[in-house]
This record gives structure tokens, sequence and C-alpha cells, in this order.
């Protein structure tokens, strides 16, 4: 099985909650990925950072993931799939945050799973296997 990083999981990593060594070994055996809204997810995150220690560390830990792990593309076959869901959730009355049925729509399109540590959206979105560590 191949699998999505959820930023939730890579910040908590940042932030000293996770080892992202422990991470790393958890999936060793299959393939990982982030999607590009995870990565503007976590860019989003430097500029934000309060000090210019903050900064320097939060860029460092985030462009280091993005040498390591490969970025998925939003493209047009998420975007369809994305749009399907969007629809059908809408339809059921169901609310799911923006970017995380962006990266939902992601992994649904590339056949991943998706690690988070997000409880709320994730389990909403049809189709999507979801892994929490």
């Amino acid at each position: 099985m191949a699998t999505l990083i959820d930023s939730s999981l890579l910040i908590a990593a940042e932030r000293g909650q996770l080892d992202f060594g422990d991470i790393s070994a958890h999936y060793a055996e299959e393939d990982v990925a982030i999607s590009a809204v995870t990565a503007s997810e976590l860019l989003h995150g430097v500029h934000r950072a309060r000090t210019a220690a903050q900064r320097h560390r939060r860029q460092a830990f985030v462009e280091g993931l993005i040498a390591q792990l490969p970025v998925i593309p939003f493209d047009l076959t998420v975007a369809r799939i994305h749009a399907s869901l969007w629809a059908e959730l809408a339809r059921r009355g169901v609310a799911v945050g923006e970017r995380d049925l962006m990266i939902g729509a992601t992994a649904i399109a590339k056949d991943y799973a998706v690690a988070t540590r997000d409880e709320r959206s994730f389990p909403k979105i049809p189709g999507l296997k979801v892994q929490r560590l």
C-alpha cells in the first residue's frame, strides 16, 4: 500500500510531538509521499513563524521533507475526483475542510491511504483509506 502523509503528522514532528524517524520507519516498506496541498500548508507555516529563529528551523525542516518525499500535484485527474467528492458531500450536507478534501482527492486518485492525526475531516471522505498514526 502507498500512503500520503498529512500535514498534521508532519507538524507534530516539527514541534517535537512525534519523531519523524518513527514515522519513516512505520512506512519503510511502502511508498510514501505528500500532496502539493500539504507542501503548501507546511510552507505557510514557515511564512507565519513569529521569530527568525523559528522561521529558519521550520524552513530547514520543511525543505528537508520536500527534498526527501515525493510531492504529488493537484492535477486535472485529482480535480475531477475532488469536484465529484465535493458535490456528493454537499448533497449530503457533510462539511469537510477544503484543503483536506483536496488532499483526500489526491490520495484517492493515486490509490493511496492518508496517514493523519485528523479524526474529523478525512473519515468523512467516501472511498478514502485513513490511517491514524
